[in-house]
This record gives structure tokens, sequence and C-alpha cells, in this order.
């Protein structure tokens, strides 16, 4: 019995370019399975020190939804560093002006916070509408599974 661990590196995995579609996703339950394609979570020889995922397209940002009064009541908070600094934005606000950053905010967070984070969301691409430039690397059509079926 072959006893010895397995490290794999970033150079010995293929990478795989998924096509994700947003439009009326539940944008945690999107978010988490798409930080998991960037990490490589879905790989057989997933390293956690390692970057072995994928790179991910996701499609639609304006469409996805939040469930619940989430929309109303969601904040996001930033502070610019200076006394007094602290900027609160709220959901609706950020889905009028910049709705892709709805989606990165929540994929960051479910990276891990360090080099190898930063590495990782590099790999992420997220459009508002339905064009995105990436249509030379082939990305396969991705469906999501943790979907609730009634939402």
């Amino acid at each position: 019995m072959d006893k010895t661990t397995h490290f794999f590196r970033t150079t010995d995995t293929e990478r795989k370019w998924h096509l994700v579609d947003a439009s009326g996703k539940t944008l945690g339950r999107t978010a988490s399975e798409v930080a998991s394609l960037l990490r490589g979570k879905h790989k057989p020889v997933f390293t956690p020190n390692a970057d072995m995922g994928d790179f991910v397209v996701i499609v639609n940002a304006s469409k996805v939804k939040l469930t619940g009064k989430r929309t109303e009541m969601k904040e996001y908070f930033h502070y610019t560093g200076y006394p007094g600094g602290g900027v609160f934005e709220r959901f609706k606000d950020l889905m009028l002006k910049h709705p892709e950053r709805v989606i990165e905010k929540a994929v960051r967070g479910m990276l891990p916070h360090n080099r190898l984070g930063r590495q990782i969301f590099k790999k992420l691409k997220v459009y508002a509408g339905a064009d995105h430039p990436h249509a030379a690397q082939r990305p396969q059509p991705y469906t999501l599974k943790h979907q609730r079926l009634g939402a």
C-alpha cells in the first residue's frame, strides 16, 4: 500500500473556463459554488496551499437576487482609513451603479484572506449583462447545483 502523500503544483493542473449565468439565482448560493470552482475544490488534485482552480465568467450579474427583505436591508461597509471615514453603501444602490461588485464582494469573502486568495480572485470575471469578451477561451456553461427549487 502506497502511504505517500502527493502534493500537486499549480503547473500540474489543467485550467478550464466555466460560464455561469446568474440571472434569477440567489447571491450567496451562487457565490459559494463559484468560490469552490475558483479554488479547485471540485478536482481530485485539490491542494489547499496552491492555486488549482479554474477560471469563472459570470454573466447577468445585474439579475442576481437576495431572499426576504435583504434587498432593502443589506449594507456594505468600507473604512477609508481617515477618522470618521466609515462609508456605508446599500445593496440597492450598488446594484444600480455597479452590479458586478456585489458578486465580487460575495465571492471574495469566501476565498482565503491572504496572498493566495488574492491570486485566486484574479480568475473571476463578472459582467452585468449577457455579453463578455472571453469567447476565445470557449467557456463551458456551468449549471449551479445548490439552487433551491422553490426560489
